[in-house]
Order: C-alpha cells, then sequence, then structure tokens
C-alpha cells in the first residue's frame, strides 16, 4: 500500500504490519543517470519488498482458502539527504547529516501515533548509511513510542553483486535500466563509462584521502555503466526484494528494545 495514494480510511482499515520508507538522494550520476538514481531506485527496491512480503504472509486455512496478508505501508520517499560529497557537480541536493537524521526521526515517529510501529529505511545511498544507522537506533529507544526500526541499503544485499558497487556504475544503472528505462541516456553511456573512475576515493593506508568525489572521477561515474544491462536489474531486483521482504518478517516478529 503506497501511502501517498491511499486515503486516511484505507490505513485505518488496514492491517498494517510495517512501514517501508524509502530514503534516497537528489545527486549527479554521471551524464548518463538522472539526479533522482538513488531515491528512484530505493522505490523500486521498497515497492518489491512490499509485495514480496505480503506475498510470503498469505496463508491458507484449515479448507485451502487463503487469508487476507498483511499489508505493507510503503512511505513516500525521502528524497535528499546527505551527498555534500557530490557538490561539485550541478543539481545536486544536500542536508546537513543533523537535518537529515532529525527529518527521517521525526517522519517515521509520526507513523507510530497511528499504531504503525515497525519501520524499514529503505536506502538507496552511501551517503546516508551511517547518518540512517544512528536513525534507527534512536528511533528504536525513544520511550515516547514502542517503535522499532532498522536500516536497509539495498546493494548491500545483493549477493556477489555487491562487490561491483560503485557510482552510477554497473548497479545503479542495471536497476534502472530494468526499473525506469526511459531515464537512461543510453546515447552517453559509453562516454560515461570511459570516462569513469576504477573505484571510489583515493585510498592510502586504508584512509580515503577525497572528500569530495570530483577528487578522483571526472564525469561523476565510478565503475562501468554499460557492464549493467536490464536483466542484471531484474537479478538485483530480486535479491534485493527478496532480502527486503526476509528483514521485515524479522522485523515485524522482534518486541520492540
Amino acid at each position: 500500500m503506497r501511502l501517498a495514494d491511499a486515503t486516511w480510511t484505507d490505513v485505518r482499515d488496514a492491517d498494517v504490519d510495517v512501514a517501508f520508507v524509502p530514503v534516497g538522494s537528489t545527486e549527479q550520476h554521471g551524464p548518463h543517470a538522472p539526479l533522482g538514481t538513488d531515491t528512484l531506485n530505493a522505490v523500486a527496491v521498497a515497492e518489491a519488498g512490499a509485495a514480496a512480503y505480503e506475498e510470503g504472509d498469505a496463508t491458507a486455512d484449515g479448507n485451502g482458502a487463503e487469508e487476507t496478508p498483511s499489508a505493507v505501508a510503503v512511505a513516500p520517499p525521502i528524497p535528499v539527504g546527505v551527498a555534500e560529497e557530490h557538490r561539485a557537480f550541478d543539481g545536486t541536493m544536500w542536508v546537513s547529516p543533523d537535518a537529515f537524521r532529525a527529518y527521517v526521526r521525526e517522519a517515521a515517529a509520526s507513523l507510530t501515533r497511528h499504531g504503525i510501529d515497525r519501520v524499514v529505511f529503505v536506502n538507496g545511498h552511501g551517503g546516508n548509511v551511517e547518518a540512517l544507522a544512528e536513525v534507527a537506533r534512536r528511533f528504536s529507544r525513544d520511550d515516547a513510542h514502542d517503535g522499532y526500526a532498522v536500516a536497509f541499503t539495498w546493494f548491500e544485499a545483493v549477493g556477489e553483486h555487491a562487490g561491483d558497487m560503485g557510482h552510477a556504475g554497473p548497479l545503479e544503472t542495471a536497476l534502472l535500466r530494468a526499473t525506469n528505462p526511459d531515464l537512461v541516456r543510453e546515447d552517453r553511456v559509453a562516454a560515461a563509462s570511459e570516462g569513469a573512475a576504477d573505484r571510489w576515493g583515493e585510498w592510502v593506508s586504508g584512509v580515503n584521502l577525497a572528500h569530495d568525489s570530483d577528487e578522483f572521477t571526472e564525469n561523476g561515474a565510478v565503475g562501468d555503466p554499460a557492464a549493467g544491462d536490464a536483466a542484471r536489474g531484474e537479478a538485483l531486483l530480486g535479491l534485493a526484494s527478496d532480502a527486503l521482504a526476509e528483514l521485515a518478517r524479522a522485523v515485524v516478529d522482534r518486541e520492540s528494545t
């Protein structure tokens, strides 16, 4: 159930187990992918994960008839995150980690007022990872409600594919090609590949010396986007959504701390 499409009475009458809150970013993704890539991918995984959860939650009664499954409430996405590292590239937006943490936590806490007290933040941007982990901890420790939250980053839950994660590279481009193909500038993919960096950052003794992405990638891409076709994107979506559904069941079953 998309909250933005539902009425308040729809939500009141639904049997909502858990809310998925997609969290992305509005930032450069090379010359070939849209600024909203992280948000679009987070939404795609959240919606596919909700479908996987609800399908798996359908059970048969003694007569073999299916009961109505519990619902997942998919919240509207949070489209601006911790992304100052991309400030050199036009169109990028960002907020401070403090502002981000406060906004995300308070937005999620509003759901508890309506009995939706289990939340999974479905993240699509690497720069949000650290802040979202803290948000989940603070949300779960808040004595004002009985809520519990965790943060899930889709590209960390795709098995062996995770090793190919760059930025606007094969994984993000593949998922876009599978879910939002019209937004990939296919005529710019070759140029994006030629100008992409091989890896994120400049590393010495385990430390990244580069604070901003323009220090190591001229066109904003890291990794070869040409290596991410739509078929790979479908596989990524399946892996991520199944992992999200499994996590959601564990969150629903877990008592709050």
